[in-house]
């Protein structure tokens, strides 16, 4: 039996009648968008265990309390950013450039470590609060003063894929909730003309672990994420072209086979989530190419995001964030954004194993003013004031350089990642790493924090947003997790 807030609605008597009509008039060809909301919705099925109206599984539900924001934008970049050579100023680490790490591990996660390497990037005191920050990222560095960094992240795992899952669901196996998808089963959704829950995947691709980054777990298909992008649309959206008296015919055969499955089955709720995931895609059938075509954007917009950019990775991405604004502006609850596909060697990630500074130029240059556009383009609009954008990646790296690259292998013992927007204070730093990068020392906190933290800000209690699988009362910070007070504003 879920465990969502307590003051969430007894299931509703559904107007079954109203429903037939809607399917028809509904449009044919929804087969396939409809398929991915119904496998595993047994979750929404028993109307007597939830407090989801399974006709309306995404309709707005009020939080534990009243939280500082309303939606979230997590821009994900996967690979491993080195928190060293962008946002966690080492100056020992410049000095002893070059030396042996004293105590320091010989070897690491892919072989034998080399000798401590200085930060790639120049740093420099940014804004009011001149905080240091590298070079790499010149547009968000200017942002410096509206961003709040948690410089002493750990994670439960060295390796990208269970890492990735730690980050976007708590657990480094895979099969548990993602972030949004907990969010969304909670909150649901201010629109119901688009999914409460959309994952923007890089242009290159996706990343190393994929759909489980927004996957819902044991939790009810409905709120797994929907996948699309600014120039990837999303499959089988169109209809089917057909005459208008097949069309009919559809029609009216759907509605005899949906009167039979009630007559045969009247205290059966399936059907009614059914229908819900139909009547969602029809609506999507108008409103997503509407939110995808950027043809309304004035051009000073596309300026600002790089999306007049030559280099057409750079351009689509920063599409993707102007998306991911126009989301979250018609009311999508959750929007994961990723920057960084899986790859070996890095190529079309942040994985810096060998020719860092090569990469990371690549990388930084398709990242960099797009996500400070989206950020200033949020601000500019008033929609910072109830959205909380959050920058994160699955580890930080090693101080030293791999032994013969010219590269850093993975730390999960201490790195950075930041949020800006509802709730948070902006311009502080919080935490901190040891005088190498190499384990966070001070205000340590495990991603557990940063998801409970997450979810204080929407108003939601982590301890009590729970559902019951095997046995288990399972939440996404397990049993663990403190929310960070200190970056609160």
């Amino acid at each position: 039996m879920s465990m969502l807030p307590p003051h969430s609605q007894v299931t509703p008597a559904i107007n079954w009648l109203d429903r037939r009509r809607f399917l028809t008039g509904a449009a044919s060809g929804l087969g396939a968008i409809a398929l991915a909301s119904l496998l595993g919705q047994e979750g929404l099925l028993a109307a007597d265990e939830q407090s989801i109206d399974p006709s309306r599984p995404y309709q707005a539900r009020s939080s534990h309390f009243s939280g500082a924001a309303k939606n979230v934008i997590v821009i994900f970049c996967a690979g491993g950013v080195s928190h060293l050579d962008t946002w966690d100023y080492k100056p020992e680490l410049e000095k002893r450039d070059g030396m042996p790490m004293e105590n320091g591990p010989a070897v690491t996660f892919q072989g034998p470590a080399g000798n401590l390497a200085r930060p790639q990037y120049r740093f420099r005191p940014r804004g009011q609060t001149g905080k240091m920050v590298s070079d790499m990222l010149p547009h968000l560095a200017e942002l410096t003063d509206d961003l709040t960094f948690i410089h002493s992240l750990t994670s439960n795992s060295n390796t990208h894929g269970p890492a990735e899952n730690f980050l976007s669901t708590g657990s480094v196996l895979d099969g548990f909730p993602s972030l949004g998808a907990w969010v969304t089963y909670a909150l649901g959704c201010e629109t119901q003309e688009l999914p409460a829950y959309v994952a923007i995947p890089d242009p290159r691709g996706v990343p190393q672990n994929g759909s489980n980054n927004w996957g819902p777990g044991f939790l009810p298909a409905a709120f797994q994420g929907t996948t699309f992008s600014a120039t990837r649309p999303i499959h089988h959206l169109k209809p089917y072209d057909t005459s208008p008296a097949e069309d009919d015919a559809t029609r009216h055969f759907l509605a005899r086979m949906n009167q039979r499955h009630l007559e045969e089955n009247p205290h059966d709720s399936k059907l009614a989530a059914r229908i819900a995931s139909y009547e969602l895609a029809a609506r999507m059938q108008l409103s997503v190419p509407n939110v995808t075509n950027l043809e309304s954007e004035p051009e000073h917009i596309l300026k600002m995001y790089g999306a007049d950019s030559p280099d057409k990775t750079k351009a689509a991405f920063a599409k993707n964030c102007i998306l991911a604004r126009r989301l979250v502006e018609r009311g999508v609850r959750f929007v994961q954004l990723f920057n960084g596909a899986y790859a070996s060697g890095g190529e079309l990630n942040w994985d810096g194993h060998n020719k860092l500074k090569q990469q990371y130029d690549k990388h930084a240059h398709i990242l960099d003013q797009p996500a400070a556009g989206l950020i200033r383009d949020l601000k500019q609009r008033g929609l910072l004031e109830d959205t909380l954008v959050v920058w994160c990646t699955e580890f930080g790296r090693m101080p030293m350089f791999q032994k013969g690259s010219q590269g850093r292998d993975h730390n999960p013992d201490g790195f950075t990642s930041w949020m800006t927007g509802a709730g948070v204070k902006p311009g502080i730093s919080h935490g901190a790493t040891d005088e190498l990068g190499k384990k966070a020392v001070r205000d340590v906190h495990p991603l557990y924090d940063f998801n409970a933290t997450i979810l204080h800000l929407l108003g939601l209690d982590h301890e009590r947003l729970t559902i019951r699988h095997n046995g288990i009362d399972r939440r996404l910070t397990n049993v663990e997790g403190h929310i960070i007070h200190e970056i609160l504003g």
